[in-house]
């Protein structure tokens, strides 16, 4: 009826339609056709769609992989990186051809790629199981771990006859109140925060925070190593058998590249040389995984924090206003970094360690010092601000550690250690009118006669690199040790806590000790404990022993009725 009431009125078709309606038909139906095979052929992950309309299609395997991971060095030839381990066989070398070496290597790049997690999640769902765990794919590689463990200089575990010329009923009674400690910390914290990231002692819970973007157990995967060494047998296999079974990696939120590099992939890496157990490498290669978009920069800088959910990176907002990357954090990556290279033959790690130190030895450094900011877009300096302590302590740490992890052939990470320790030597140590040896800041020329507590790990580290120092530099480094590491003993002797501070100055006639009321505080750092043990170890001279013992006692856990 309607088309009656239509002033011009065209005959209908065959099919009952105008022409007009024929051509809007066919105009929809090929739109619909379209949207169909671009689906099918233009959309990104469609290999569900492809599979029921595609004949399948042989692929050379790990090219897919090799496209996703930008700038893959396995996908060209390149130079060796600084090998952490050499007296090891790099994967395939003991091969008896070349194509064998490239089809491990094809296939390793198949298997080392996140796989199978649909797939997996799928099956989960139709079992109805919440709390099925995926097993971990296996990670092939060559490392030898009986062969790492022969060639350590003395036994992991145990205790030599010779270690101490004091009398061993003592050490032995002091190492066995410390090993109760650590018991009584890890039983509380299993109590009450167990795979939470810290226990809180006054309110008796856990605490997450949002430092490692939504990992858990920070506590537990930071412990494994010395529990292990403590020989605490139940709570190390307490400890794993929470990483096997609860430590997931499916996490989305933002995280900072430095602490769980130093935290998690370092604490695995740690607990996986001391043991042999797969579940700690395999969890450590992935997580290095996740941390990769940090490096996506212009210069291979990375950003301070990486999005686990969107592979995006920032700078943090106090670093410059956002525009900085920090020395100490993207300094302090080599140990982790080459490791997961030797331990996965995946070397892209080992390349993002390169292109830092390719970057800090072309850029200008202001009379050899490594200035504390760095922009990752334009690898310029941001600000003339030195500091062996906070900002900066732990690059200078992990130069001379890559130098020893790597059988002493990493003479890049050697020849920066010593060129920076001279800087350092020559323009900020100083002696107060007191007599004690200290490394001030540099802000653009200018001193702050002060240290951080973070600063006296220095003079563990000076003491570990004198004996590959030059000859004539040898002695005087042991002695600068030494030095540094009373002078922090005096910042503890010297508060009413016998705690030391968080910083501590050398001016208007007072020395190592906190003149503000923001630096009267101790917050359990190390690092003082860190120089005394390295002292101790190099020397045998028991006044650092004897110093430790003093850090123990007086914090209240012994003898004070405290209850840590």
């Amino acid at each position: 009826m309607l088309m009656r009431k239509v002033p011009v009125f065209v005959p209908a078709s065959p099919w009952g339609l105008r022409l007009p309606q024929k051509f809007l038909f066919l105009l929809f139906l090929s739109g619909l056709v379209t949207l169909c095979f671009g689906a099918l052929f233009l959309l990104p992950n469609s290999s569900r769609l492809k599979r029921l309309f595609l004949a399948p299609r042989t692929q050379q395997p790990g090219l897919e992989v090799v496209a996703e991971v930008a700038g893959h060095p396995l996908a060209r030839e390149q130079e060796s990186p600084p090998n952490p381990a050499p007296a090891v066989p790099a994967p395939g070398e003991d091969d008896a051809s070349s194509q064998a070496n490239a089809r491990r290597r094809k296939g390793w790049l198949r298997r080392t790629h996140p796989t199978g997690t649909r797939e997996m999640a799928t099956a989960a769902r139709s079992s109805g199981s919440a709390a099925l765990r995926p097993q971990e794919p296996s990670i092939p590689f060559s490392f030898d771990f009986h062969a790492f463990q022969s060639r350590l200089r003395h036994p992991v575990l145990g205790t030599r006859a010779d270690e101490s010329k004091e009398p061993q009923s003592l050490v032995r009674a002091q190492r066995e109140k410390i090993k109760e400690m650590m018991q009584f910390a890890w039983q509380s914290y299993k109590r009450y925060a167990m795979g939470k990231n810290e226990l809180r002692p006054l309110t008796k819970d856990g605490y997450e925070g949002s430092m490692f973007g939504g990992l858990s157990g920070a506590t537990i995967i930071d412990s494994l190593d010395t529990l292990y060494l403590m020989e605490l047998q139940d709570e190390f296999q307490e400890a794993k058998a929470w990483v096997e079974e609860n430590f997931h990696l499916n996490v989305s939120g933002e995280a900072s590249l430095f602490e769980v590099n130093i935290r998690y992939i370092g604490g695995l890496l740690s607990a996986f040389y001391l043991t042999g157990e797969e579940v700690f490498r395999i969890k450590a290669i992935k997580l290095g995984e996740k941390l990769l978009p940090a490096f996506n920069t212009p210069t291979g800088i990375p950003k301070g924090v990486v999005n686990f959910k969107s592979s995006s990176n920032r700078s943090w907002g106090w670093a410059m206003a956002g525009s900085s990357s920090i020395l100490a954090e993207f300094g302090s990556l080599h140990l982790e970094f080459l490791h997961l290279t030797e331990l996965s033959g995946n070397q892209v790690f080992a390349e993002k360690v390169r292109n830092i130190r390719k970057v800090l030895r072309k850029i200008d450094k202001p009379f050899g010092l490594y200035p504390n900011f760095l922009s990752p877009v334009s690898g310029n300096w941001m600000q003339h601000h030195v500091s062996v302590g906070g900002l900066g302590d732990s690059f200078y740490e992990y130069l001379i550690k890559s130098w020893l992890m790597s059988a002493k052939t990493d003479v890049e990470a050697k020849d920066m250690y010593y060129e920076a320790l001279e800087a350092i030597e020559t323009h900020l140590l100083n002696v107060s009118p007191g007599g004690l040896t200290y490394i001030a800041e540099w802000r653009g020329g200018i001193l702050d006669h002060k240290m951080g507590h973070l600063a006296c790990f220095s003079g563990g580290m000076i003491a570990l690199g004198a004996e590959d120092a030059k000859e004539e530099k040898r002695a005087r480094y042991r002695e600068l040790a030494a030095q540094i590491t009373k002078t922090c003993h005096e910042s503890y002797a010297r508060s009413d806590t016998k705690l030391g501070p968080e910083a501590f100055w050398f001016n208007s006639g007072r020395e190592a000790v906190a003149t503000q009321l923001s630096e009267s505080y101790y917050i359990l750092r190390p690092e003082v404990v860190e120089s005394y043990m390295y002292l101790w170890r190099q020397t045998h001279d028991p006044i650092y022993r004897e110093w430790g013992w003093e850090v123990v006692t007086v914090s209240g856990l012994v003898g004070g009725g405290g209850t840590g």
